[in-house]
């Protein structure tokens, strides 16, 4: 096969050791054809003077001056990727995974197949049990604002773990695809533009999916292509952080992409039904008072369009 170019951008914040543990993974894959380019999003202790003297030439070093949440940071590693490197093809990594030594290489030669495949993801699993599927595919429902992740409401359905047995060995293609492992297509990019900075981080890979459908370009999940994801950091790191942003966002989207009559559907399964078992979530089954309050916050400025307590949780 040709081994078009890719640029491979790791974002990292505040995340040294995952984004290390990242790096090493990717020295050891099989594509010979691909540049590191590793955005330190305003890490407040040393990790861009590490990751420099560790890494050296491996990687590309951008330093930027604060927290721009995962759109925009992965978006400034796309322009310079593409003023820079001329790429065929930019690969978004979050720096919590590790990846198999073949993944890239089984991803570009599905994606190299058919000039509509705009975006390509892997089957990824979880990072702690190597053998459970972690997430391939999402169906979106703009009835009820909602992502149904595959295999995950398949394994809650059946109050079960879902091993990987070959159950989903079929390329296929999918709604969207998770942001931690997210291949795109020059042209796509050109077409579509960058990610959606307003999201600042959760829902902005969704949203970049659906565009992408909207101007008639296939997102396709690769079975063969394999990576492993820890998942979660962000809200080790600031409590209600995926929380807040998770469910303002939720109003975001749907205020971009539904019709009238789908928001509505959505304000009235949001309100009469989710927004109590939400609360009753949080409050008696996680007696997490912090992840209450963030919920709330995210109803209130995705509600409003309001960026009240945005600040707070962005923490630059």
């Amino acid at each position: 096969m040709n081994y078009p170019k890719v640029s491979i951008i790791i974002l990292n914040w505040n995340g040294l050791e995952d984004t290390i543990e990242c790096l090493e993974s990717l020295k050891k894959i099989s594509y010979p054809n691909y540049e590191v380019i590793v955005v330190d999003n305003g890490s407040k202790g040393n990790d861009a003077q590490v990751l420099e003297e560790k890494f050296g030439d491996y990687i590309h070093l951008i330093k930027n001056d604060k927290n721009y949440g995962y759109a925009e940071g992965n978006n400034i590693g796309i322009r310079y990727a593409l003023s820079n490197s001329q790429p065929d093809y930019v690969l978004l990594l979050n720096n919590d995974t590790v990846v198999d030594p073949e993944f890239l290489t089984e991803m570009i030669k599905v994606a190299e197949t058919n000039t509509a495949i705009g975006i390509v993801g892997p089957k990824l699993y979880y990072y702690d049990n190597p053998n459970q599927l972690q997430s391939l595919w999402g169906k979106i429902d703009l009835r009820k604002g909602q992502v149904s992740e595959i295999p995950k409401m398949v394994a809650e359905k059946f109050k079960s773990v879902e091993l990987d047995k070959g159950q989903y060995n079929q390329i296929r293609e999918v709604d969207s695809i998770k942001g931690c492992c997210f291949l795109i297509k020059k042209r796509t990019l050109e077409d579509i533009g960058l990610l959606d900075k307003s999201y600042f981080s959760f829902w902005e890979e969704t949203d970049y999916c659906l565009r992408a459908t909207k101007k008639n370009y296939k997102t396709v999940y690769v079975p063969n292509a394999k990576a492993w994801h820890k998942g979660a950091q962000s809200e080790k790191k600031v409590p209600g952080l995926s929380r807040y942003y998770m469910t303002r966002n939720r109003f975001k989207f749907m205020k971009k992409h539904a019709t009238k009559w789908q928001y509505r559907c959505f304000q009235i399964y949001f309100f009469a039904f989710y927004f109590w078992i939400a609360t009753g979530y949080y409050l008696i089954y996680l007696h997490s008072l912090n992840l209450l309050i963030s919920f709330y916050r995210g109803v209130k400025d995705g509600l409003f369009n309001s960026e009240a307590s945005a600040k707070f949780y962005r923490r630059d």
